[in-house]
């Protein structure tokens, strides 16, 4: 691998960083040597004043000053003995005699990086690869072996060649000299965080020095304040080294890509960031489908076939190529719901967004030296099993009630593309209803018949038209809580013209009216809908049926607004639970949910009555409704909730909303399925 010049702007910001590591070296030993004066103020006066009349009383003042100036000193000294344990439970390790193709593979990686082969190798189920070990203050001076975590959903979806971009993008973090900076400042961003945060042991400490006697409890009290005053210093130079660590981390990931564009190429590593999402997404489907299967004591002995055929099945369902039985993700796919024109920085933000990394990638235009198609599964000896002992491994945190049964892979294809069709809209719409409704039109409003065709009403453009007046309609938010000052930032830019916070009030008059020309533009493309599918009803006969199935859901989405807004104040009117609340407090909230809960139980019964919402309601909702319904009940009574009937009240709200929303779904779809059922008579 050729050698890489470090970028103009790594340069900036590691200059950065290592300023912010000065400033907090400065302020740190400034504090430490104020504690040091402080402890020994401290000890010199407790040892007078006990010398002065040693007495049950001065003892225990002196004690106290010392606790005091000692608590201080230990509290800025307290992160050297702090060691950071990666969680290892859910990982596998593997060795090279069980996986000698997969070692040597790697091996050629780092020889190329020019880095350490890992200490230890480590498999995971996730969509995932990960360098990292454990670390402590003395990791900023004495060299530290690391250690590779793979996941099995990774290799499920990559090829060789992509795989190997990948590994080489995260050996890169560490190929050169100038990447150390960035684990100094992770070091100090992990010093100062336990500082700040991670005080249970020592307040723990405190809280038993406190209990010997009251008047040492008040010395500690003000250690503690003091302590406060420490952690608002350092607060300021966190939020310094920590927004320091996150641009140098983004330039960091920049130098990473190229690192692996060098070692495999650019396209693979393009190729394998734009899938990865829709990845991660299947695994996460998958996951969650045995989530909701814990209760039936159903498990995979096998998740990664499934995995698999979630993949390529939205893949499909998304109209992507498939190559060598991998989905293949270009940048109009990625991008193709995301409209906004707005670009803010997020300075938090430890890695740089996609779309980024791809264009650096593709400026860098690397060729690929040997392009291995293959799935990346066959660098294992035995995939299978190695991927049955990983869904073990995973699904061996579950507690089940009963025997587990296996299900099959079968079993998984059949029940998920049910359960996907019947909670999603017919792909003939091409996604137009994905993020919108359909509206209703009076029948005699037309002059003319429509001219347009299907594939007029649902083109990429109508399609494209929607989800820019979506993301047009955030951006005005935005840029209003700019304008307002809810989101603090210096500048921003839209559509690749920088604005100041000054000159949003000139933005937003425009981008409302662009939004409401796209609207009157859409609400055209509603109405020729409208009428074309009518004209199709009429033409064969099913007018009637087409416009009631049209009032019918007319009636539910008018419906809706109101019970929703019931259901958001309700939600509101008991979040205050969740916090500590003067008993005062509580009890005129409880009273304001009183006053709320008159007009939601009304609602809770005209839905319980209701023929139309008779579909989405279960028995075990009807008979927990009905319970709520029963009486009223008493949700606090000094000093403590009755958590029993908070639960009552809790699982009504969310029961509620789950039958105005589920069946505000089901009303739409059978809409929909309707206009599929004659567009194919």
């Amino acid at each position: 691998m050729q050698a890489i010049t470090v970028s103009e702007s790594f340069k900036k910001m590691t200059i950065k960083a290592i300023l912010s590591i000065c400033l907090f070296i400065v302020t740190y030993l400034a504090l430490i040597f104020l504690a040091v004066i402080f402890t020994i103020i401290c000890a010199y006066g407790g040892f007078a004043i006990i010398m002065l009349k040693p007495t049950l009383l001065t003892v225990l003042v002196g004690v106290g000053l010392l606790a005091m100036g000692i608590l201080v000193l230990f509290f800025l000294g307290k992160f050297i003995f702090k060691k950071n344990v990666v969680d290892r439970s859910h990982l596998i390790e593997i060795t090279a005699t069980q996986e000698p193709q997969l070692f040597a593979f790697i091996q050629k990686i780092v020889g190329e990086v020019k880095t350490d082969f890992p200490k230890k190798i480590y498999l995971s189920a996730e969509v995932n690869a990960s360098v990292f070990y454990d670390s402590s203050f003395l990791s900023m001076f004495l060299p530290i072996k690391k250690n590779l975590q793979i996941g099995v959903a990774l290799v499920n979806a990559v090829s060789v060649s992509e795989f190997e971009a990948i590994l080489a993008h995260e050996f890169g973090h560490f190929s050169q000299r100038s990447m150390k900076v960035g684990s100094y400042v992770y070091n100090v961003n992990q010093v100062i965080y336990n500082l700040l945060y991670e005080n249970d042991s020592f307040e723990s400490k405190a809280n038993s020095i406190a209990s010997v006697h009251s008047y040492i409890a008040f010395f500690v009290g003000l250690s503690l304040r003091i302590i406060q005053g420490i952690q608002w210093v350092l607060r300021k130079i966190y939020d310094i080294v920590n927004i320091s660590y996150m641009s140098l981390s983004r330039e960091m990931e920049f130098h990473a890509d190229e690192v692996a564009a060098n070692v495999a190429g650019s396209e693979p590593l393009i190729t394998s960031l734009l899938r990865l999402d829709l990845a991660d997404e299947s695994y996460k489907t998958v996951i969650n489908y045995y989530s909701d299967k814990i209760s039936e004591a159903v498990k995979p002995s096998n998740i990664f076939p499934q995995h698999q055929f979630v993949m390529n099945f939205l893949a499909s369902e998304n109209k992507l190529p498939n190559v060598n039985n991998l989905p293949q993700v270009n940048l109009s796919n990625y991008n193709r719901y995301n409209k906004t024109k707005l670009v803010i920085t997020n300075q938090w933000a430890s890695h740089p967004n996609t779309e980024d990394r791809v264009a650096a990638l593709q400026k860098l235009n690397i060729s690929v030296k040997e392009n291995k198609t293959d799935k990346a599964i066959v660098l294992f000896k035995n995939i299978d099993v190695v991927q049955q002992k990983v869904t073990d491994n995973l699904f061996a945190q579950v507690t089940y009630n009963e025997e587990v049964k296996d299900e099959k892979t079968e079993e998984f294809i059949e029940t998920y593309t049910k359960n996907y069709r019947a909670n999603t809209f017919d792909t003939i719409f091409n996604c137009y209803y994905d993020n919108k409704n359909p509206f209703y039109f009076d029948k005699d409003s037309f002059e003319s018949t429509t001219d347009l065709t299907f594939n007029d009403l649902y083109s990429d453009n109508a399609v494209d038209m929607v989800y820019t007046s979506i993301a047009i309609e955030r951006d005005i938010q935005t840029i209003t809580q700019i304008k307002n000052g809810d989101l603090t930032i210096k500048s921003f830019d839209y559509d690749g013209v920088k604005y100041s916070p000054k000159q949003c009030d000139e933005l937003i008059p425009v981008l409302e009216t662009e939004l409401a020309r796209l609207k009157k533009e859409i609400e055209v493309n509603d109405k020729a809908i409208f009428q074309y599918f009518l004209q199709l009803a009429q033409s064969k006969g099913l007018e009637t049926e087409y416009l009631n199935q049209y009032k019918a859901y007319d009636e539910i989405d008018k419906s809706y607004d109101e019970q929703f807004e019931i259901y958001v104040k309700m939600m509101n009117a008991t979040a205050f639970i969740n916090y500590n609340t003067p008993f005062e407090v509580i009890e005129q909230n409880i009273n304001t949910i009183y006053e709320l809960e008159k007009p939601f139980k009304e609602q809770i019964n005209k839905l319980l009555n209701d023929e139309r919402y008779q579909s989405v309601i279960t028995d075990e909702i009807r008979e927990h409704l009905n319970k709520y319904l029963a009486k009223v009940f008493v949700y606090f009574s000094r000093p403590d909730y009755d958590n029993e009937s908070l639960n009552v009240m809790m699982t009504s709200i969310h029961q509620y909303n789950y039958i105005i929303g589920r069946k505000f779904f089901e009303s739409k779809k059978e809409l929909l399925d309707f206009k599929v059922k004659i567009t194919k008579q």
